[in-house]
């Protein structure tokens, strides 16, 4: 193939990844080792919002395809969660534990200023508050910061506290009630966020089996437990996926739910706060048909969601408290359409989603306004 042809092939090929994405920026500081893609999925309802991870993708494909995977779930969890934010993502390729330093994090920050508030961000996977706090200094576009830095704190909290939301409307729709004592359940994960779910199933009475690979959080969680008198079985990465309980709670990598792992399940449900659990939206149809409820995944773990958007407009906790609880009423209107219409729950949950965007998409122009929202600004 002729050089000029094969570069055709391969701009086509890249602009085919990314159709339905507004913008992708790829990010390069040779200086501190940053390398970094941005992805601004969709703004029809204000400028983009999400995370940014760090992890050590073996290739930028890989690293390519799991942001526009992670930034269009942003679309439909800003919708689903009634925030004025758009759909956005950013990653950071390399090892959190050995490749990150303050100056990636300042040149981190400069690139996302230069998108002039098209897109704000803060922490996920691989990435803490004080990461941010370097990227402060270059940038306002910045949420999800410590309190001491004018920002709302840790939000694994309410990211946390909407998956117990989460799981205690499953139990009501399930079981007509949403106490979660006498039920048991298997986590996948106890970082940021799973081990703040499965100590809070303790102390509400719940049975748990887990599954981690960091021995100091298995540790810490049996600790807990036998302090609450409460039950803690911990069991292997791929043994969890067999584990008889009622309810599955992934809280750690994404699509864990796939051809190898569906067949292995003994469980009523599916709810948690990983982020892409299903590898593929087939996989979601395998499971009605075995009667698995799935929650889908961007409603459930839209409570750190919910505290940086409302962070951006200055922190309040009441009213982030106040946004957590629907979470509950929403899953629950989700569970029954999807029964009503004799669809699966994703299915459901996206045309709730999709409404909201074409009912905005006509009067929400966002980057038009005359008045925009107060943003908490910081210098």
């Amino acid at each position: 193939m002729k050089q000029l042809e094969y570069k055709k092939v391969l701009e086509q090929d890249m602009f085919q990844k990314i159709s339905g994405h507004e913008q992708v920026v790829f990010c390069n500081d040779p200086s501190t080792g940053l390398r970094a893609i941005i992805a601004i999925h969709n703004t029809t309802l204000g400028p983009a919002l999400g995370g940014t991870r760090m992890y050590p993708y073996s290739s930028i494909d890989e690293a390519l395809e799991d942001v526009l995977k992670l930034s269009e779930g942003m679309t439909a969890k800003c919708a689903a969660s009634d925030v004025d934010f758009g759909g956005g993502k950013a990653v950071i390729i390399g090892d959190p534990e050995k490749d990150k330093s303050p100056a990636m994090f300042r040149a981190f920050g400069q690139f996302v200023d230069s998108l002039n508030g098209r897109f704000y961000t803060g922490t996920d996977m691989g990435t803490t508050m004080d990461d941010f706090v370097h990227a402060l200094k270059e940038t306002n576009f910045i949420n999800g910061i410590p309190e001491a830095f004018g920002g709302s704190g840790d939000s694994s909290i309410p990211t946390a506290q909407g998956v117990i939301y989460g799981i205690k409307a499953t139990n009501q729709y399930l079981y007509g009630s949403d106490n979660l004592a006498g039920k048991t359940y298997s986590i996948q994960g106890l970082g940021k966020v799973g081990f703040k779910v499965a100590e809070q199933l303790l102390e509400e009475g719940g049975e748990l089996y887990v599954t981690d690979v960091n021995h100091q959080a298995i540790d810490a969680i049996k600790t807990r437990a036998v302090e609450l008198g409460a039950s803690v079985k911990v069991v292997g990465i791929n043994e969890i996926y067999g584990v008889d309980s009622n309810i599955f709670v992934p809280c750690a990598m994404g699509r864990i739910i796939n051809d190898q792992t569906i067949p292995q399940l003994k469980v009523d449900a599916i709810v948690g706060s990983a982020n892409n659990q299903l590898q593929h939206e087939r996989h979601v149809q395998i499971l009605h048909d075995r009667g698995i409820l799935y929650a889908p995944d961007y409603i459930v773990n839209a409570g750190g969601l919910i505290q940086v958007a409302d962070e951006l407009y200055e922190p309040n906790r009441k009213r982030v408290l106040l946004k957590l609880k629907a979470i509950f009423d929403s899953l629950l209107e989700i569970y029954e359409q999807s029964s009503l219409d004799c669809i699966t729950t994703m299915e459901s949950a996206n045309q709730k989603c999709q409404q909201r965007l074409e009912e905005q998409r006509a009067r929400n122009n966002f980057f038009a306004r005359s008045k925009r929202p107060k943003w908490n600004v910081r210098v």
